[in-house]
């Protein structure tokens, strides 16, 4: 999959679709599917807990813009597999049984998933795939640029190893899971950045995403390279990135190397601030769930015109080819660029970000 759009900004993709009425009206297209009113049913399958993003954001911001653009009518079935892809099949199956009008799909397994896709297709449910691409009959796909995330991540611990950095610099990978097709995705974009300018000196695969996974295979990876000898760890995730820090604090090293991350999560940023962690990738999370809300509301009432102006880019998954998709861009989430980014969107409130132990590191960088 390739990206239409280059910038590495945030997105401010939100169309104005509910302000204007026309997600509850019957529009000028001749060509419109047949509509249904505002009692509309979405659910909603989110992948897995490890990553607080899920339940904190993606769950309530969904739920919410449902309910809004629906006039209070509609509503969001949730359930979180936690990992487990055979549950996440049983939570499909479930509201194929209940016959929810659309299913908002983040898969566990992006392969596995596929003949449950085609079951809500052939029980007349269409199927979004939200956050990673899923398999079989979907109809659209809304995530964030992951190509340019890991390319984000790979250029900014370049620029942190400064101009000297070459091959003598060994790198530790720590990709995500490889039941994530994202997380391909990830890696690809970080290999174009660091491939011939370092040396990939170990890289994981790590299960289900998990930070006592990513520590374990950090410490394998210090085992053999030496707690001396890494110059850079490249962490797809901020979860991760937590358990790389233990398994190089548990083996004495107390200069840390510069630490990647994704998902601006909160412990991360205060990492961020206290030098353990060197980045994270900011995603705007209310721009992806708002616009998914839209994309499935907009779906079942038959608003083709509005669906089609949510879905202008194209992507391909191992099963379908063109896609209607939109991809949202990211940025580098470091130090400096705290205050304009989760502090400014409201993620997070300074309070929240600058507890006692980060008061001094907060006052560094103008987070009063």
């Amino acid at each position: 999959m390739r990206r239409i759009a280059m910038s590495v900004a945030v997105s401010t993709m939100v169309l104005p679709l509910a302000g204007c009425g026309v997600l509850n009206a019957a529009g000028d297209d001749a060509s419109a599917s047949p509509t249904m009113g505002d009692q509309v049913t979405v659910g909603l399958l989110l992948p897995e807990k490890a990553n607080t993003r899920y339940d904190k954001f993606d769950y309530p911001i969904i739920k919410s813009k449902v309910a809004e653009l629906t006039h209070k009518k509609g509503k969001v079935e949730y359930a979180n597999a936690d990992a487990d892809a055979g549950q996440q099949a049983e939570q499909m199956q479930r509201m194929i049984d209940e016959k929810v009008n659309v299913i908002l799909l983040d898969a566990v397994d992006a392969h596995a998933i596929a003949p449950a896709v085609q079951k809500a297709k052939d029980a007349g449910i269409p199927v979004i795939a939200y956050d990673r691409l899923a398999e079989g009959p979907i109809q659209a796909y809304i995530s964030f640029d992951n190509e340019l995330v890991g390319e984000v991540q790979g250029r900014s611990l370049l620029e942190r190893l400064g101009s000297g950095a070459g091959l003598s610099d060994k790198i530790v990978m720590m990709n995500g899971s490889p039941t994530d097709p994202n997380a391909k995705q990830f890696k690809e974009g970080a290999l174009s950045e660091l491939t011939g300018k370092v040396t990939i000196a170990d890289s994981f695969d790590t299960k289900d995403w998990k930070p006592e996974n990513a520590e374990a295979n950090m410490t394998e990876a210090i085992g053999r390279i030496g707690k001396d000898n890494i110059a850079a760890v490249y962490s797809a995730n901020d979860g991760m990135a937590g358990g790389i820090i233990k398994a190089l604090k548990n083996a004495g090293v107390t200069n840390l190397p510069p630490i990647t991350g994704q998902d601006a999560e909160l412990d991360a940023v205060q990492r961020i601030l206290a030098g353990t962690q060197y980045m994270s990738v900011y995603k705007s999370y209310p721009d992806e769930a708002e616009a998914a809300a839209q994309m499935a509301v907009a779906k079942v009432q038959g608003k083709d015109i509005q669906f089609d102006a949510l879905t202008q880019d194209r992507v391909d998954s191992p099963t379908d080819k063109q896609i209607p998709a939109k991809l949202v861009q990211v940025t580098a989430l470091t130090k400096s660029k705290i205050k304009d980014t989760v502090v400014e969107d409201g993620i997070y409130t300074v309070e929240q970000i600058c507890t006692a132990p980060y008061k001094s590191a907060c006052a560094a960088v103008g987070l009063r």
